[in-house]
């Protein structure tokens, strides 16, 4: 079982789901040819995807394109449902830096095929989690900066204001399909600068105010 950790507090939650949002920074759909959607794309991770700051990353094989995407994660900290917006704000917890590990090559070959993403998306070390911070010791200004480094240069460096949809309509939208509880995860999307990285590259990320998490890629 994989637990959400804390900083600054002891105590361990187990990691119910883990909801993920696609294109949800306009840049981010734009490089990659997609169109920008009128609401969250909506995609999974198993929780036993998740590895934590310091670990590694497993290269899968049977990729030659794996793609680092740095998001905000939020921590679901009650049972809702068909919230509204404001409901929606007090049921997020916390906050942490996450990485949404991405098969780049699989997930392009999946979407020609019109199937799912879930092998893309969703295997061994494909969610890194730094610490999560607590709400009540931070709330979010909504202009964090947040930027991901391969190797000591800069990939992705942005704001979370260029969010398409914010964390609580995020959360009003999800309620809304499935009901969301205690220890669920929200992945909010990643900006653009996503790009390859290969076994012996050293990832760090960052989000102003919130954490950071290392990380590095092996076979």
């Amino acid at each position: 079982m994989k637990y959400i950790k804390f900083k600054n507090y002891e105590y361990q939650v187990p990691i119910g789901k883990i909801v993920c949002v696609g294109r949800n920074y306009a840049a981010h759909a734009k490089e990659l040819g997609n169109e920008v959607p009128e609401f969250p794309v909506i995609f999974l991770k198993a929780a036993s995807n998740v590895i934590y700051s310091g670990e590694a990353v497993i290269h899968p094989k049977y990729s030659n394109n794996l793609h680092h995407e740095v998001e905000l994660v939020l921590y679901i900290g009650d049972t809702i449902k068909n919230v509204n917006e404001e409901e929606a704000e007090k049921a997020i917890y916390g906050y942490a830096v996450g990485l949404d590990m991405t098969l780049r090559d699989l997930q392009f070959e999946f979407m020609k095929k019109g199937d799912p993403w879930t092998l893309a998306k969703s295997f061994d070390t494909s969610a890194v989690l730094s610490d999560f911070i607590l709400k009540e010791d931070y709330k979010l200004r909504g202009d964090e900066n947040i930027i991901l480094k391969v190797n000591d240069s800069i990939r992705q460096n942005s704001s979370i204001k260029n969010m398409m949809f914010s964390p609580s309509k995020i959360v009003k939208y999800i309620s809304e399909k499935m009901t969301l509880e205690k220890g669920d995860l929200i992945f909010t999307g990643t900006p653009e600068g996503v790009g390859r990285v290969v076994p012996g590259d050293k990832i760090f990320a960052e989000i102003e105010n919130v954490g950071s998490l290392e990380t590095y890629i092996v076979e």
